[in-house]
């Protein structure tokens, strides 16, 4: 696995390789498996995302009542040419929602990077997807770029709640499709690292709060932003913008945020909303209930 992102796009340059294609390799390389093997698994994957979509209940709710039928009233409202942010943005806002109710609701999803942030990257490939037209074959070789940034960000920092708040969530997962949104759009490598790099510094110290020590209030309603912010540094970078700091020097930053959060921001479920008088009063009464 590639410890860098300046790395991978070294490969990339040297090998006159597409991003995609240096992560499918590396797979490759540590899995000891064939190109077509590793292609077919990352498509299922993807796959399975749209099927998670497909399949949303817009009549469920969490087993704990705290979150669903969310992702039903979006598309209602979308469908009804209401919103600010146009139709596109409207489409990823609805689906965003849609996967993180179907992960409270324990239906299957696909964990992007982790569970608790797997509408972000969904809601921004399906919705270019369904938009553009693109095959089921190009998305799954943007996968294998969401795929690529995640794995950098594991090695080099952490994706989980527990160890570095949201930003390691919702954030690698914004940066992930960051990255996947410019590759569809023809970036090359270097232009998928900034826009993974600038998705990342947006979301830089967000902290983890469940209320009640629950994926669902706020995580799921995170996921929207994570895609929004997505999606906006993509277009940033495919304007030719750079980040300042180097990609790789915003994810040892993020590192080191996460380690300097309390812990209670850290998916304790004991400060930020989860301690807030409402916050504590769900607590109590799933406690009691």
């Amino acid at each position: 696995m590639y410890q860098s992102l300046g790395e991978l796009c070294r490969k990339a340059e040297e090998e006159k390789k597409s991003f995609w294609e240096v992560v499918q390799a590396d797979d490759c390389r540590e899995r000891q498996i064939p190109e077509k093997t590793s292609f077919a698994q990352m498509k299922a994957m993807y796959l399975a995302m749209k099927e998670a979509d497909a399949s949303y209940d817009p009549k469920l709710y969490s087993r704990s009542g705290l979150t669903g039928r969310d992702g039903g009233k979006m598309q209602r409202y979308v469908d009804r040419e209401e919103t600010i942010c146009g139709p596109f943005l409207g489409r990823v806002m609805e689906k965003a929602l849609k996967m993180g109710e179907s992960n409270a609701c324990m239906k299957r999803i696909v964990a992007a990077p982790t569970a608790g942030a797997c509408g972000v990257v969904p809601a921004v490939l399906l919705a270019m997807q369904e938009t553009a037209g693109y095959s089921d074959e190009e998305m799954t070789q943007a996968l294998y770029v969401a795929a690529g940034i995640g794995g950098v960000i594991a090695s080099r920092a952490f994706i989980s709640g527990a160890q570095g708040g949201c930003q390691a969530e919702v954030g690698s997962a914004s940066s992930m499709a960051a990255g996947a949104a410019a590759f569809l759009r023809g970036a090359d490598a270097s232009a998928i690292a900034h826009g993974a790099a600038m998705a990342m510094k947006n979301l830089l110290g967000l902290v983890c709060d469940p209320v009640a020590g629950l994926v669902e209030v706020p995580c799921v309603k995170r996921n929207v932003a994570g895609a929004v912010v997505a999606l906006a540094a993509a277009d940033m970078a495919l304007a030719g913008i750079r980040s300042k700091i180097p990609p790789d020097e915003v994810i040892d930053a993020m590192r080191s945020v996460g380690q300097d959060m309390p812990v209670c921001v850290r998916e304790t479920g004991e400060g930020g909303l989860a301690a807030t008088p409402s916050g504590e009063r769900m607590k109590d009464y799933l406690t009691q209930g």
